[in-house]
């Protein structure tokens, strides 16, 4: 089909003046960071896998544990990169929604992995970015020489979880700050205030859907997930309470639609809007496992280099409005490594809603097909603490199947955030 219509058509006066505002705050950074190299300080991925991501509630992982997902993602990635578990000098786990931010439960994951005793994991929740902001974390605690090789991991099981029960308790004092009572936006409604400040239509955001699916069913049938997808063995309750065990290789979400269809889909956060199931991410259950280290560790071991962490960069906006995060975290981190949006390859952007990634690839001007070649959340779901993680399974193993050289991993975040990273193919 042809590309959605906000990445053809001219955009409008008040979006030029966004594209110069965005210009502005982006941080200058550094330059030359991009420069490749062999370097032994290069902070360098040794393998980037995922699980198959299940529809929540309703899919394969419905009735699966996420330790069990976690577990099934971390030893698909340490078997990967070759790499002796007692050798991982730390774990850092991105969640969002499970009690005690998943801290224990990532301890157990690990012992259910045959980690040894002495191999640390700490948790971290930048709500959708968590699983990003794992894999930075880690990519930064090598390049400061604290350890020598770490993974950096996402997980959700958003069929065991309570959306609202994860906020807790909010003070009162926050009616009485705007951006702080913005914090409490319906994320549904952040997309319909995206759609209606930037004229982002419904057509617009279901021909995106669409396309979303599309390259995701075409991924599936040529076989382009294989590389990045580790099986899960996972048990099913049916009805009667009976059990089956299954073994799962392939995303549940992907599914053949029309424009006839998606239109017929009626706004499900607001009376008269344009965001819809279908043209919103799918709410999941999977898990991700990226293993990182510097290049000397590589090199010494002979391990196999998927790529190498270029740069990151987090940067907040306006919480009512939080979709357009990308726009602003994909200068800030391509001004850091002395890029332009010409030099990239593949964009990895999360399809948190149709109506603010089409916005974000709008405003930046990237090309539509460098944009999710392989589909995004809309098609294959989006397990909060993942996604991140995900991205960077999905995106180094298509850069190496291309021969592209630069790939851009960015997502909104909610509370008003975006965050982005670049990585490097290595040749």
């Amino acid at each position: 089909m042809s590309a959605p219509s906000s990445t053809t058509h001219t955009p409008s006066a008040p979006r030029k003046r966004t594209a110069r505002l965005l210009a502005q705050v982006a941080p200058a950074g550094g330059r030359g960071r991009a420069a490749g190299g062999d370097g032994d300080d290069d902070v360098v991925v040794l393998a980037a896998v995922r699980t198959p991501i299940g529809r929540a509630r309703k899919g394969s992982f419905r009735d699966t544990h996420p330790t069990t997902l976690l577990q099934a993602a971390v030893t698909g990635a340490v078997e990967a990169a070759g790499v002796p578990r007692a050798d991982v000098g730390d774990v850092v786990v991105g969640n969002v929604l499970a009690p005690g931010g998943f801290a224990t439960q990532a301890r157990m994951a690990l012992f259910l992995a045959d980690f040894p005793v002495e191999v640390p994991v700490v948790t971290t929740n930048r709500q959708c970015s968590s699983g990003l902001q794992a894999v930075a974390s880690v990519a930064a605690a090598i390049a400061t020489g604290v350890i020598d090789v770490g993974i950096g991991a996402g997980v959700e099981s958003m069929s065991s979880a309570d959306m609202m029960a994860s906020l807790g308790p909010v003070n009162d004092a926050v009616h009485d700050v705007p951006n702080a009572a913005a914090c409490l936006t319906p994320m549904g409604i952040t997309s319909e205030n995206v759609a209606a400040k930037y004229g982002v239509s419904r057509e617009t955001q279901d021909a995106f859907a669409l396309l979303s699916h599309q390259r995701a069913l075409a991924a599936q049938d040529q076989g382009l997930f294989d590389d990045e997808i580790v099986p899960v063995t996972a048990v099913v309750v049916d009805e009667n309470d009976d059990e089956t065990q299954v073994i799962v290789r392939s995303d549940d979400g992907p599914r053949p639609s029309t424009l006839a269809k998606l239109a017929k889909l009626r706004p499900a956060f607001k009376k008269g809007g344009s965001t819809t199931a279908g043209n919103s991410s799918q709410v999941s259950d999977g898990a991700a496992a990226v293993v990182l280290a510097s290049r000397a560790y590589a090199k010494t071991h002979g391990s196999p280099v998927l790529g190498r962490f270029v740069a990151f960069a987090v940067a907040g906006v306006p919480p009512a409005i939080m979709g357009i995060g990308p726009a602003v975290a994909i200068p800030a981190v391509l001004a850091k490594a002395g890029l332009s949006i010409d030099d990239i390859d593949i964009f990895e952007i999360n399809e948190a809603f149709a109506s603010q990634a089409t916005y974000c690839v709008d405003v930046l001007g990237i090309p539509t097909e460098k944009v999710n070649p392989l589909g995004g959340a809309i098609a294959l779901g989006h397990p909060l603490g993942c996604t991140g993680a995900r991205q960077v399974a999905t995106l180094l193993h298509h850069l190496a199947r291309t021969g592209g050289r630069y790939g851009v991993v960015s997502m909104c975040i909610g509370g008003g955030q975006g965050a982005a990273a670049i990585f490097e193919r290595e040749p």
